[in-house]
């Protein structure tokens, strides 16, 4: 198949900003994008060669993009997965496969998944509704504090929420859950896995992750982590075991904790380009993005050594703020050397929304985990 300077086209589902990084790539090759998102001003409405406005859930919405093109990858989960089913079974390639995306779209598989395939996770008891988590709370069968996890629609600290004492739970939505236990860790840690069609298979260096203590928000992601070999080693080791059990085909995105006495458990998966890989684009030799390019167009995997030390700071929403964007102080940073900020094409700004990410690449770590401090107080994502 010849994918550049041709006829051949590619059609993303989401059109939001890990779309916009991906056409960064498929532009760099001349390879023609066809993307749909419900949202007009959508960030990759400007970088693909066609944008459709239309609902990802929609049956026909998603039959016609597929209908246009020869390969179909998608930039976040929440898609018709019947539409892909019937595409797929027409014969077009869809990647990630709608059965991978079913395992992983819903919580409560995903953890069933790992019992079944002895993935090292957190205990959990998962729930049809509400009311039936509450008896178990009551009859001391699920232990406080717990960690809620609504099994559908979650997303960046939505659908998840610390339930320390029995008053938490009336605030919760009415939906199928999980209950899970409350892990002491040290870290949360995250291995991206690109795979190839014909199964060729890299992993990225072990990323470590500090979080916003209110938002549940990445506010850090750190590469290479500040951990032990042994503990990195062992961290590759079962997010390739993970990718290999769900057989996906791109990036995934294996999120873990670290415990207290150095075991690893896997918190979640991701089956497309992740927050936890953006330093890539600066800090390594093949991104993230380019690489899911790669594995589902079946290419050579690229390099995924780090060039230098990456972090990643991400652009949020201040509180208090919303409506028209304004980025005080951002050539501030600019002026810093190694600091690159990418600007996601949102107009409208809210509190916590991600608006945008700064990379910091330095070839000492120490310094840069001070710049990233320094850009974090810096810059300020308001409104008018």
């Amino acid at each position: 198949m010849n994918y550049f300077s041709s006829d051949f086209k590619l059609g993303i589902l989401g059109g939001g900003q890990l779309g916009k990084m991906m056409l960064t790539e498929t532009r760099k090759f001349d390879i023609q994008t066809y993307v749909v998102d419900p949202s007009a001003e959508a960030p990759c409405q400007f970088g693909a060669t066609k944008f459709f406005q239309g609902s990802l859930n929609d049956y026909d919405t998603v039959i016609n993009l597929g209908n246009q093109v020869d390969v179909l990858t998608i930039e976040i989960e929440n898609v018709n997965l019947e539409a892909l089913e019937t595409l797929e079974k027409e014969g077009k390639k869809v990647y990630p496969s709608p059965k991978t995306l079913r395992l992983i779209s819903n919580k409560g598989n995903q953890k069933d998944f790992y019992a079944l395939n002895n993935i090292p996770t957190a205990p959990y008891k998962r729930y049809k509704t509400l009311p039936a988590l509450k008896i178990d709370v009551e009859n001391g069968l699920v232990e406080l504090p717990f960690v809620w996890k609504a099994t559908e629609g979650g997303y960046d600290g939505n659908g998840v929420k610390v339930v320390r004492q029995v008053i938490d739970l009336e605030n919760l939505p009415e939906t199928e859950c999980i209950a899970e236990t409350m892990i002491p860790f040290k870290n949360e840690l995250a291995v991206i896995v690109a795979r190839s069609t014909s199964g060729e298979i890299k992993t990225y260096p072990v990323v470590e992750m500090e979080f916003h203590p209110e938002a549940n928000q990445v506010e850090y992601v750190i590469c290479p982590a500040r951990i032990s070999e042994t503990v990195a080693n062992n961290a590759r080791e079962i997010a390739l075991k993970v990718s290999e059990s769900f057989n996906h085909v791109g990036l995934l995105a294996v999120e873990m904790f670290q415990t207290a006495d150095d075991q690893i458990l896997v918190n979640e998966v991701a089956p497309r380009p992740h927050n936890s890989g953006h330093y890539s684009i600066e800090a390594s030799y093949t991104s993230q993005f380019e690489q899911h390019i790669r594995a589902i167009l079946d290419l050579p995997l690229g390099n995924t050594d780090s060039k230098v030390a990456g972090i990643m700071v991400n652009l949020v929403g201040e509180e208090g703020f919303s409506g028209q964007v304004v980025y005080e102080n951002i050539e501030k940073i600019m002026a810093i050397d190694g600091v690159t900020p990418h600007i996601y094409g949102k107009r409208e700004t809210r509190p916590f929304r991600k608006m945008g990410h700064v990379t910091i690449v330095n070839e000492n770590m120490t310094e840069a985990r001070k710049v990233a401090q320094q850009v974090k107080e810096t810059i300020r994502v308001i409104s008018k």
